[in-house]
């Protein structure tokens, strides 16, 4: 039973390591399919005009900074952050449209793309703990191996091993399948900036 379970905990780790061998050039523990980028340019979610440079002062507007926070939070469907950003973007005095939006911006994406980086390190930290697990792993099942080959083994020590080694392999195994999820959740922040910074260019062209 224990060897079963840890062949398929062992098959899991290979599935994902060739992976991370894939992406060694940038971090050895990077286990998902998508490639790394650890961070984001604004150009890649942005194709509006340039901001300006008092865009970078959005997290001194109360209002603006409120509204970053709020739209950036995932629990938030996106359909209603963006009825947020065009709630906001119908309140602004026509002056003040196009500077408030450039805040918005920046600020989503400032604020978006930390967030996206901060998954994006937490995820190569998993998966190293990951491989440290499996070298555990490996080395436990050879030892109870080892154990239960012998002719004067304890019947009790064998057992109580046994379980420990399936129960260590079927949190391992849980912890690949979280990994798996997780892995999406750089693409899912990226995709949702570009929707919500898209709404946003089109409140501006509207307002012009």
């Amino acid at each position: 039973m224990a060897g079963m379970s840890l062949v398929r905990s062992l098959a899991l780790v290979a599935s994902f390591a060739p992976i991370a061998n894939a992406n060694a050039a940038t971090d050895p523990d990077w286990p998902c399919a998508q490639r790394k980028v650890p961070q984001l340019s604004l150009g890649q979610v942005w194709n509006g005009p340039d901001l300006p440079p008092s865009a970078k002062d959005w997290s001194k507007d109360a209002a603006v900074s409120a509204l970053v926070e709020e739209v950036a939070a995932r629990r938030v469907p996106i359909a209603d952050a963006q009825k947020e950003i065009k709630d906001f973007a119908a309140s602004l005095p026509a002056g003040q449209l196009t500077p408030k939006m450039a805040m918005l911006v920046q600020g989503m994406f400032d604020h978006m793309d930390a967030e996206r980086s901060h998954v994006i390190s937490g995820i190569s930290r998993y998966a190293h703990k990951q491989l440290e697990m499996a070298a555990k792993l490996r080395k436990e099942a050879s030892d109870v191996d080892a154990l239960r080959a012998k002719p004067d083994a304890d019947p009790d020590e064998v057992t109580q091993r046994t379980d420990q080694l399936n129960f260590a392999t079927r949190i391992f195994n849980e912890r690949v399948q979280s990994l798996t999820y997780v892995c999406e959740v750089p693409t899912i922040i990226e995709q949702r900036l570009y929707q919500l910074t898209k709404t946003a260019s089109e409140q501006l062209a509207a307002g012009k």
